[in-house]
């Protein structure tokens, strides 16, 4: 049977007929992406890249100075109060000289030494020390520190001895998040797995979506070390990768199959059914990855080398998956043939035999009162995302690790003993001498007003660099380098830098830091988020209103997902601000939403919910483009596609919420926030909201202003309207039921 085709059809008939070919070519680009990855190493964000403001002014001084800066550690020795001075300085005695017997501790200072490193309550002590060589491989050379100190705290069993500093905590903290995501990884494809078995009742076609994403994220994971070469990415962005990658290939695969196994149910020969299945569900799934690709293109916008690079490997996962969808698994499906039913689950065929009623129930209900079903769904999701109006917002922070991790103790201990201690403020000096007179007592001058502004605190060190062109001056803040007081002090000591080292002639001062990150990244999101939701929503209503010539349907479509997307926030103010729920998640504490999250959630979940919805609306316009009314069509497209979509969306919200079990609370709320948004979508949204506001607009829906008539038509079905006698919809028991 030959058909016209659209772009989608003509891709899948050409690889269903050249399965050969089609296959080899996927496995082979896969292979050659593996390679490539094992040769191209990644191009990384660099400090410079991943800092922002001042701070990115401040780390471009250094690199262009040769700066480098060693991999520091600290040992907080502390007593209670019922123990004896003499017990600390017994310990800071043996801790002094087992490091500097120690060849990879360099630069051991203590309070022995006479530097100022003792608390105010003179109950904790600190001793720093650098580890020798390149900061980069200091962990190949930390153990050595580590067992020293241990050995000392075993000889001081009356005061706490215990050891912090970056390389400490990346190798503590790096641990534990691979377990974690080992363990998301090892949750979820068994889910899926699972999901699909119960979808199609036959482990051949629940295997095949599932090695087929697994397949496109290998291949894009490959390609990220070429795109990464322009677009820098940091370690979040293969994570990323993997949670969207095996969500939308599993999602594209199994619209595609669907509809496959549908026509065949219905009587079609292997070759006009899945003709029919690359022409409608190929066609939905090539719009709705472009719109994920429109949404996450937005993220360009901020400028942020995080954020670019994410959207650069999400981009490229999803490109990947569609161009799968459309070529090989086509290919794979014509060469499976019936076969794909093989290894069929008891039972199933019987289940099968007999299709639920709880779509369709749900389906009459609305269809009967329209408006009602409108002003309750929607009233449901307004509520639910009215507590997004008290959101607060705030820095990502030592606070989102796990707080049960001995390192992320003994930080909480050293920073209420030294206020601003483990991540001061830095003020970076370049001058043509540092040791200059002048340089010097604008020094001592910073010191002696920082120190009388009482928001700073000692231990107030300056580094200087072999050449003497550039030092750093680190300055302790009160706070916790993200409260109010931090950026109180923050503010104060940018008066005070100007009005001393900035004062002298030829001198460049900048103030950097971690607060000083936090406020810059503020701003930033303050100016470029407008900026990312009009690109986002511009181009999606463009794409929508090109793919259904209907300005209404794109209009609708639109407010839709971000009613979803709203709700998706107030459902996070509710659980990580309120704490509703938040002991069944493992939550430590409940201070706000990071600040990244709401920007990031917005661009997944427009992507994202639009999967459901482009698949929907193309099944109700093919039946309209077959000439059926508007309430006929929207109940066949809604109940075609019921069984579809609920198991598509449990794969996904099952798949987020693996991510609820991390340990960093911003993974945490980014799994929960996706997984609420998706649930709703395909849910509310999907089964209640569309349908209702289709039945109330009638023919509106397809509402195109005479001077947009020029617009492509692009049909949602292969073949060419028929005169075919109009299905009935039939209401039967409360449940919707469309007869031919």
């Amino acid at each position: 049977m030959q058909r016209s085709g659209n772009l989608a059809g003509r891709v899948g008939r050409w690889s269903a007929r050249h399965r050969k070919t089609a296959v080899l070519g996927w496995l082979t680009f896969v292979l050659a992406a593996l390679a490539i990855g094992a040769l191209v190493p990644q191009g990384e964000v660099t400090d410079a890249e991943g800092s922002l403001g001042a701070s990115a002014q401040a780390q471009q001084i250094l690199d262009d100075n040769g700066w480098e800066e060693p991999a520091s550690e600290m040992v907080l020795v502390q007593r209670e109060d019922e123990v004896p001075d003499a017990a600390v300085t017994a310990a800071l005695t043996d801790l002094v000289a087992a490091l500097r017997a120690t060849p990879e501790a360099t630069n051991v200072v203590s309070p022995l030494d006479g530097a100022p490193l003792v608390s105010a309550d003179g109950r904790s002590a600190l001793v720093t020390l650098d580890i020798a060589g390149d900061a980069e491989t200091a962990d190949e050379r930390l153990e050595p520190i580590r067992d020293a100190v241990a050995a000392v705290a075993a000889d001081h069993g009356d005061v706490r001895v215990e050891q912090f500093g970056d390389t400490s905590a990346d190798v503590a903290i790096g641990d534990t998040l691979d377990e974690d995501f080992q363990r998301a990884e090892l949750l979820s494809i068994p889910i899926t797995l699972a999901v699909l078995l119960l979808t199609f009742g036959a482990l051949v076609a629940a295997v095949l979506p599932l090695v087929f994403a697994l397949t496109a994220f290998v291949g894009a994971l490959g390609l990220l070390s070429l795109t990464s070469q322009i677009w820098h990415v940091d370690e979040s962005a293969q994570i990323v990768m993997l949670l969207i990658g095996l969500a939308v290939g599993v999602d594209y695969s199994l619209f595609y199959l669907k509809r496959e196994r549908e026509e065949r149910a219905k009587g079609a020969g292997p070759v006009d059914a899945l003709d029919i299945a690359a022409a409608t569900s190929g066609r939905s799934v090539l719009i709705s990855g472009i719109t994920v690709v429109v949404a996450m293109a937005g993220m360009f916008l901020t400028g942020f080398s995080a954020f670019t690079g994410m959207a650069s490997a999400t981009i490229l996962v999803v490109a990947i998956s569609v161009v799968g969808s459309l070529t090989v698994l086509p290919a794979m499906m014509a060469w499976l043939g019936d076969r794909v039913e093989k290894g069929r689950l008891p039972f199933s065929r019987r289940r099968e035999a007999r299709p639920g009623r709880f779509w369709p129930a749900v389906l009459g209900v609305v269809l009967r009162r329209p408006l009602v079903a409108t002003l309750v769904a929607g009233a449901a999701l307004v509520g639910l995302a009215l507590p997004a109006l008290s959101m607060d917002l705030r820095n990502e922070s030592v606070n989102d690790l796990p707080q049960d991790l001995p390192i992320i103790q003994t930080y909480n201990r050293i920073t209420e003993a030294f206020p601003g201690g483990p991540s001061p403020a830095a003020v970076v000096i370049e001058a043509p001498d540092v040791d200059a007179p002048e340089v010097q007592a604008a020094l001592a001058d910073l010191r002696e007003r920082a120190l009388a502004s009482g928001q700073m605190n000692d231990p107030i060190d300056v580094e200087t660099d072999p050449a003497g062109t550039v030092a750093v001056v680190s300055v302790p803040l009160v706070g916790d380098g993200e409260e109010q007081a931090s950026r109180d002090a923050l503010a104060t000591l940018e008066d005070i830098v100007p009005a001393t080292v900035g004062a002298v002639d030829g001198v460049t001062a900048v103030v950097s830091g971690g607060t000083a990150e936090s406020v810059a990244f503020d701003e930033l999101m303050a100016e470029r988020t407008p900026y990312v939701f009009a690109f986002v929503l511009v181009l999606a209503f463009v794409l929508l209103l090109v793919s259904f010539r209907s300005v209404t349907i794109a209009i609708t479509a639109i407010v839709l997902n971000l009613l979803s997307v709203a709700a998706a926030y107030g459902a996070l103010v509710l659980v990580f601000q309120e704490g509703v729920g938040a002991d069944l998640i493992g939550l430590d504490r409940t201070d706000g939403i990071v600040n990244w999250i709401p920007l990031f959630l917005f661009v997944i979940l427009f992507g994202l919910s639009m999967d459901y919805h482009v698949f929907i609306l193309g099944r109700i316009r093919e039946g309209h483009d077959r000439g059926l009314p508007t309430r006929t069509a929207v109940a066949r497209g809604i109940i075609s596609s019921a069984g579809t979509v609920t198991s598509a969306a449990v794969i996904m919200v099952f798949v987020f919420l693996t991510f609820v079990t991390l340990s960093m609370t911003s993974l945490k709320q980014v799994g929960l926030g996706l997984a609420v948004a998706v649930l709703l979508d395909a849910t509310v949204v999907r089964a209640v909201l569309v349908p209702a506001v289709m039945q109330l607009l009638g023919d509106a829906n397809w509402y195109l202003p005479r001077w947009l008539r020029w617009l492509p038509e692009l049909r949602h079905e292969d073949a060419a309207p028929v005169a075919v006698p109009a299905p009935r919809v039939v209401e039967h028991e409360g449940a919707v039921l469309v007869r031919d």
